[in-house]
């Protein structure tokens, strides 16, 4: 132990020449590779969430990738605990200014809370575009060409599309006597660039209580993408047991352990076949995870995103989460796929299979949490009985996933 006002004063010195330094320029990066990503200054730091939290690295990566045109619907939970506790922030703005707009909402109407931020983004952006024809004369018929036929479904495209508005609000600012047209387009001229909602909240929110929401929003065929920081509990609230908990597992509600398998949300969105839908466990496929998160947000339409997240409360070793995800995609338990619909209309199967076959018995996984061994010292034979429940689960579910994968599909 150290008297911590010395200390204090050396590191801030450190911090004002850290802050220094550069930003990396992601132009010319290829983001395809989690390598290159993670050089992008992240918009989401020092959360104050749980140490070893598995939530944070999947927000902090979206940050790294979208941050500065993000608007962020955040459902009641962990994630908007450590992400607004006021008066203090973990999301931040780059050196440009730019950064993630960010409110929470309750339990059960975050999806729809997102939809309006969609829904508003969606009317400036038609406003815009019609003053903009109206303008072609003061600004110019090659640049609202430009402007309106942009492909904006990459950082690239987004980039170029920024250089465009900036063109345009300097000759709209030079336009003198151009009268109400210019003026109304300047204010609204950033809605032509694409912005990207993220609607995130936990198992609680999503599978349960803001559910009914969500499937609202999915079906709505709307640009949104949904981010389910899956702990299999509702950890916020003291670890009660939720339609994503496991069988097997003990909480509460459950105490002799969960007597019903765990909702496949995932399959549900998918009867949609217009929504994307992505399994990732950053510890077992860091890549794959990458992959999932910019093909979501390219996605012209409903993406969404089911992110396997340790936790405390499930009972397991802080300090080797991303040890216990590898081993949860190794038994088969958590099984990583990519379901892009945009594959379907190019006459190939949508459904891709990214994780192998179960290696390891599930056992292997499961009796490394507390959640699963503390059934099996107070009721074994429970405890096996429903061990084997889940290891039938696994095997269904997998066998099921399999052949979806391996179908012929005709475009």
């Amino acid at each position: 132990m150290a008297p911590q006002p010395p200390l204090r004063e050396r590191e801030k010195t450190n911090w004002e020449f850290f802050l220094t330094l550069p930003d990396v320029d992601g132009k010319n990066l290829n983001l395809g590779a989690i390598k290159n990503s993670q050089l992008i200054t992240p918009l989401f730091e020092f959360s104050g969430a749980c140490s070893g939290c598995g939530e944070t690295p999947y927000i902090k990566l979206a940050t790294q990738l979208f941050g500065d045109r993000m608007l962020v619907a955040n459902a009641t939970g962990c994630s908007s605990i450590y992400g607004g506790n006021l008066p203090t922030t973990p999301w931040t703005f780059n050196r440009e200014g730019r950064g993630p707009a960010w409110s929470n909402s309750l339990f059960e109407d975050n999806a729809e809370f997102g939809l309006g931020m969609r829904l508003t983004l969606d009317k400036q952006q038609e406003h815009a575009s019609e003053l903009l024809a109206q303008c072609a004369e003061v600004v110019g018929e090659e640049l609202v060409q430009a402007i309106l036929t942009a492909d904006q479904s990459h950082e690239m495209g987004i980039r170029a599309q920024r250089e465009r508005i900036a063109l345009l609000k300097q000759r709209l600012q030079g336009a003198d006597g151009a009268g109400g047209c210019a003026r109304s387009l300047l204010s609204v001229s950033d809605a032509l660039v694409r912005k990207s909602v993220w609607i995130i909240g936990g198992d609680g929110w999503a599978y349960d209580i803001g559910f009914g929401g969500l499937d609202h929003v999915l079906a709505s065929g709307r640009d949104v993408n949904i981010l389910v920081l899956d702990t299999e509990v509702y950890s916020n609230t003291g670890g009660q047991a939720s339609k994503s908990t496991p069988r097997g597992a003990v909480a509460k509600f459950a105490a002799r352990g969960k007597s019903t398998p765990k909702k496949d949300l995932g399959m549900l969105a998918m009867t949609y076949g217009y929504v994307y839908v992505a399994r990732v466990a950053m510890g077992a496929n860091d890549q794959q995870t990458l992959h999932a998160f910019l093909e979501a947000e390219a996605y012209d339409g409903p993406s969404l995103i089911i992110a396997y997240s340790t936790c405390i409360a499930q009972g397991i070793d802080m300090r080797k989460g991303l040890e216990q995800q590898k081993l949860a995609v190794q038994s088969g338990y958590w099984p990583l796929y990519r379901f892009n619909p945009a594959l379907a209309v190019e006459g190939k199967n949508p459904l891709t299979l990214d994780s192998k076959e179960p290696t390891i018995p599930l056992e292997q996984y499961a009796y490394n949490e507390t959640r699963y061994r503390m059934l099996l010292q107070s009721d074994e034979k429970r405890a096996e009985e429903l061990m084997q429940a889940a290891k039938h689960d696994v095997q269904a579910r997998w066998q099921h996933y399999r052949e979806l994968a391996e179908e012929h599909h005709k475009g």
